[in-house]
């Protein structure tokens, strides 16, 4: 639980993120042909699989400090670019190709991390105690009634606190959305939020639609916000005729002030209908939120209330802050 070299964090605030689990990547993307590159929290990771299943471990050679991720996989093993070193499933070397019947020091082993797979993502904790049952929930995605529609990722230049937080606002359809929700009425009505034992549960009805058929002004639309700590969220939005969309959206921190945005969406209508319209309506969606939150000052989420100002409206997202601070983050907050 060492932060890494450059860490763009604080020290306090990357020990309590490093113990909660993120989404890090597609499972789709994680094969045994070759390894895979992420990171999470600045730290850097390789991803592959063998026989045992997958590994996630720090993007290093132990040897000479090498990317692994810049390696292959030969014979069921990661291998090293540089020296060919080979680690198995488990992060043990071996092969030293240079001396490869010699005996192969204890030391030679990467440093492994949790991770788990769920609801098509691969889940990293940097904390090698983490307790596997607090990955979000998604119920949806093994619910046969809904079809599943994974939306490439996406990378923003934004901390993920303020990429989660833009997602929950309810107060921005009409701004930043007009045509894609067909929003034309700003006025936020009262709407119920309450804290749960892993973050935020949120509830809103209004005219606000969401589909750019200017007509879903004309019923009424309900949304359930679930925020699970400390940047996933689950939207359920009720269609008036019948019907449900659910938007899964884990923000993985890559950095302070970068994100990889993972978009997993189940409907349970339209099943016949192509997938590829779902997709593109959602990346119009998330590219509008991104051309704003990209902008904010500051680039940070400020986790002490007073730092900005806050109306009715906000009630979600004051919400989240004050759950985000009694996780433990503080208030130079910087994911």
């Amino acid at each position: 639980m060492t932060p890494p070299r450059n860490c763009t964090f604080p020290a306090t605030d990357w020990t309590v993120l490093a113990r909660c689990w993120h989404a890090v990547a597609l499972s789709a993307d994680v094969t045994a042909t070759a390894p895979f590159a992420a990171r999470l929290l600045d730290q850097d990771l390789v991803l592959y699989r063998t026989a045992t299943g997958l590994t996630v471990a720090a993007d290093l050679c132990v040897h000479r400090g090498a990317p692994l991720s810049l390696g292959c996989m030969q014979e069921g093993a990661i291998a090293c670019a540089y020296h060919g070193y080979r680690y198995d499933g488990t992060g043990r070397c071996t092969l030293i190709p240079a001396h490869p019947n010699a005996p192969i020091p204890g030391k030679l082993a990467l440093r492994v991390f949790p991770a788990r797979e769920r609801h098509g993502l691969v889940w990293v904790s940097l904390d090698p105690g983490a307790q596997p049952d607090t990955v979000p929930d998604f119920p949806e995605h093994v619910d046969p009634a809904f079809q599943i529609v994974t939306v490439p990722p996406f990378d923003w230049d934004a901390s993920a606190g303020r990429q989660v937080e833009s997602f929950c606002d309810v107060a921005h359809f009409t701004f930043v959305h007009p045509t894609t929700f067909a929003a034309s009425d700003p006025v936020v009505p009262r709407y119920e939020v309450e804290a749960t034992p892993r973050g935020v549960r949120a509830e809103f009805a209004s005219r606000v639609g969401n589909v750019s058929d200017p007509a879903a002004a004309q019923q009424t639309w309900r949304r359930i916000y679930q925020l699970h700590l400390p940047f996933t969220a689950h939207l359920s939005v009720d269609f008036p005729a019948g019907g449900r969309l659910v938007v899964f959206n884990a923000a993985c921190p890559v950095s302070a002030r970068r994100t990889r945005v993972f978009a997993v969406v189940a409907r349970n209508f339209d099943r016949d209908q192509p997938v590829a319209d779902l997709i593109a309506f959602q990346q119009k969606v998330y590219a509008e939120d991104q051309r704003i939150v990209e902008r904010q000052n500051p680039e940070d989420l400020p986790i002490d209330l007073g730092e900005e100002v806050h109306v009715k409206a906000d009630r979600t997202s004051v919400e989240y802050r004050r759950q985000l601070a009694r996780l433990g983050l503080g208030r130079g907050f910087t994911a």
